[in-house]
């Protein structure tokens, strides 16, 4: 068996999406072994990225499930269309029908709502299912998620077991807000996914903006790194770095020491809490601004 995932990393790159080789093997792996890909990292790496850059790449329908506290099966797997079932046992009430045969009926899958992880296993050519910030959710999800993950296949008590028609791909994404189990751990692929280094930080940015001049564009990334060196709450990610470079081509700026005032006032697109606003004062950004410019 050959994993080629040099051929993997240039249809991503094409697709707009710049990764390291190794989480580049990591994909290849996950697809190739149909197996889920966990992703942890800082907020702002990419990680979210990642699944819907896999969709691009392989023309896939891309399925997402938010994760979030509280989050259980009826809104992350199935539930019953109660609107519906009532509807119709009014209906067949007046027809007679027997209370067995009434239950039976409404019942069935066309009753049923497909929610995300029931969804994506029910389609006919292999989507991508992107488990977004699965550390949010709670433990009891997780024990949901497991048999997704380990057979790919949902049991509903009505209807019984049911199984995938294609394999997903899977991505999960985890902020590390706390621990997930081992349990999950072991069904999936691992990798790690870094703030990128300038090299890399550049490449995005040209990706992106491949009509913006080269200086502004170095000259961004690098204050962008220098940024993220600071002590900040909320250090700025890789999304923020494309909208602050939009901005300043968008007024017009041609190097980062032009004008000061316009500048500080376009860190709103870098700074996302007040604490890190009032850290970064006019002083500690001109200082920025001279390692850069």
């Amino acid at each position: 068996m050959k994993f080629d995932y040099r051929a993997l990393q240039g249809r991503l790159d094409a697709a707009g999406y710049i990764a390291e080789d190794s989480l580049v093997m990591a994909l290849t792996l996950a697809i190739e072994l149909q197996r889920p890909l966990l992703l942890e990292g800082e907020a702002g790496v990419g990680k979210t990225e990642v699944g819907k850059a896999l969709a691009r790449v392989l023309g896939a329908r891309l399925i997402r499930l938010q994760c979030y506290e509280g989050l259980d099966a009826a809104a992350a797997i199935y539930e019953w269309n109660y609107q519906r079932q009532l509807l119709a046992i009014r209906a067949h009430e007046g027809e007679g029908m027997k209370a067995g045969a009434l239950e039976r009926h409404v019942f069935t899958e066309d009753y049923l709502l497909r929610r995300p992880l029931l969804e994506a296993i029910s389609q006919p050519k292999p989507p991508v299912l992107l488990i977004d910030e699965i550390d949010r959710a709670d433990e009891e999800f997780e024990a949901y998620l497991l048999e997704v993950l380990s057979d790919f296949q949902i049991t509903i008590p009505e209807l019984g077991t049911i199984e995938a028609v294609s394999i997903p791909h899977v991505v999960l994404t985890s902020n590390g807000t706390r621990a997930l189990s081992d349990a999950l751990r072991r069904r999936c692929l691992y990798a790690y996914v870094e703030f990128p280094d300038e090299v890399k930080e550049l490449r995005i940015l040209h990706a992106h903006l491949s009509d913006a001049d080269q200086l502004i564009l170095g000259q961004i990334v690098r204050f962008v790194q220098a940024l993220r060196r600071e002590d900040l709450q909320k250090k700025p990610g890789v999304a923020e770095t494309i909208d602050w470079a939009r901005a300043l081509i968008g007024m017009q700026v041609g190097t980062l020491d032009r004008d000061p005032v316009a500048l500080q006032a376009s860190l709103a697109c870098l700074l996302k809490t007040d604490s890190d606003l009032k850290a970064i004062t006019p002083e500690v950004t001109a200082r920025l601004v001279g390692k850069v410019a």
